[in-house]
């Protein structure tokens, strides 16, 4: 293992989390808050370790493999959270560390799930620091760095693997570091344009900011007690529109820069993330309709949620947790698969779902059809046995960890909704759940063993299992 090299992007992580931190002191400047000083005195240290750690680990050899790529994005991510979450704790604001560790991890991992109680008590910078964890954590940290450090025979696809949702990431284009770029100037693009329709219908800049990196990292981190409530049927209209554009594989933006629209076209993993979302509204706003003023109205309000929950970013304008139990099951199911491979958004991925149902067809197929071959295809490609396989074999590991941290969560002895919906609200990167932890409710009752559970649930969610679980591996650890 290149030890060196996994210490040297450690480094290079606190010293890009530091510059990042620039940002929230900038707004308790503007306004005038004595708080934003605990992310100076943040930031000048994580900014002194992390030149430390890439002076003196310099590596000789900056070449990784899968291995590196999994174990340093794993540690990254935790130590971007642990050093992220100093100033909630410094500055009093959250005093209990491991709560500000739990709401910087749902903040890093674009989840949502808060423990505040009102989170309009918290300053301005801080409000600004907490969505902005969304931002940076929704198309990834490394693949910021990625743009900016080389790393020799274009080995940053490991990292980019290592990060990057879905069950397969490729590059666009040869060099790895301009895929980085390209991926951050859609995300840049899409992020600009998203701020510029919120100011064009009249929301004030601090909340334009807070609440388009919340949806750009389909997070959800609300600044306002009510979540998207008191806001403008037009400002909530725009943020379904772009919760679903961040909830798309960002290859299908660049294909349409490309012109190449036969490959748009194709791609059946946006079929199938249109064709649930579109099925979905359908069925909620049939069964839910009376329940609101007019159909348009009832549309309205499910597309939102429709779109807040598959996405996995987790604002609200309903109170979804009152529908009847057809709308909430079919919400908990959207939870489980969340967005499009390459996108912000968490969950298992349609794409991996359209994989598991075309092999389910497939075995069927071959039991009454035996001296036939089904070959199951994606975007009109045959689909490898060695990648059906990983799919099979990630949805069951995913299956363990959600039923191992449901046994554990349960020992607080909370209701089947709350508990299960917890998890799965934290595990899948969305945010609010059903119960105690509804679109109105908060984490804060949790003990602090579930808390811990839930935190580490984010992560395997956000980093899609293997980085986080190949560090409790003694084979990982072993010098070759």
């Amino acid at each position: 293992m290149n030890r060196r090299m996994i210490a040297y992007i450690l480094g290079a992580i606190l010293l890009t989390e530091s510059v990042f931190m620039l940002l929230p002191l900038i707004a308790a400047a503007v306004y005038q808050e004595s708080t934003g000083f605990w992310f100076l005195w943040t930031l000048l240290g994580a900014a002194l370790v992390g030149g430390a750690m890439m002076l003196v680990s310099r590596p000789g050899n900056k070449t990784i493999y899968t291995k590196e790529g999994l174990v340093a994005v794993s540690l990254g991510w935790i130590e971007l959270s642990l050093v992220g979450a100093l100033p909630f704790t410094l500055s009093g604001e959250i005093p209990s560390y491991l709560d500000a560790v739990f709401e910087i991890i749902s903040g890093f991992t674009t989840t949502g799930s808060s423990i505040l109680p009102n989170v309009e008590e918290l300053s301005r910078c801080m409000l600004f620091w907490r969505s902005f964890s969304h931002w940076l954590g929704g198309m990834g940290v490394l693949v910021f760095m990625l743009a900016i450090l080389h790393l020799e025979g274009g080995q940053g696809i490991h990292l980019l693997r290592a990060e990057s949702p879905g069950p397969s990431v490729a590059k666009m284009v040869p060099r790895m570091t301009d895929s980085s770029k390209i991926l951050y100037s859609i995300y840049l693009a899409l992020t600009i344009l998203q701020i510029i329709l919120y100011r064009i219908g009249g929301m004030p800049l601090f909340d334009s900011l807070c609440n388009t990196f919340g949806t750009a990292g389909t997070g959800g981190f609300a600044i306002k007690a009510d979540s998207f409530n008191s806001y403008t049927a037009y400002e909530q209209t725009v943020t379904t529109v772009f919760m679903l554009l961040f909830g798309v594989n960002f290859s299908i933006y660049f294909f349409l820069l490309r012109r190449k629209f036969d490959l748009v076209y194709k791609n059946t993993e946006l079929r199938w993330y249109l064709a649930i979302f579109f099925s979905a509204v359908t069925l909620i706003t049939i069964n839910v309709a009376p329940m609101f003023p007019s159909v348009g109205n009832a549309i309205h309000h499910v597309a939102f949620s429709v779109s807040s929950v598959m996405t996995t970013t987790g604002y609200c304008t309903a109170n979804f947790d009152t529908w009847p139990e057809f709308s909430r099951v079919i919400l908990i199911f959207l939870m489980i698969i969340g967005a499009c491979a390459g996108s912000t958004g968490g969950g298992i991925k349609v794409s991996r779902l359209a994989i598991l149902f075309k092999s389910a067809h497939a075995e069927l197929h071959r039991l009454a059809h035996p001296n036939t071959i089904k070959v199951i295809t994606m975007d009109g490609k045959p689909v490898s046995r060695e990648l059906v396989a990983q799919v099979r074999s990630y949805f069951l590991v995913y299956t363990i960890v959600a039923l191992g941290s449901i046994l554990l969560v349960s020992l607080d002895g909370y209701d089947a909704s709350t508990t299960i919906s917890a998890v799965m609200a934290t595990y899948n990167n969305i945010g609010p759940g059903l119960g105690m932890v509804g679109p109105i409710g908060n984490f804060s009752a949790f003990s602090a063993l579930s808390k811990i559970v839930l935190s580490l649930d984010m992560l395997l969610g956000r980093l899609e299992l293997y980085p986080m679980l190949i560090l409790a591996l003694p084979g990982t650890w072993k010098r070759r």
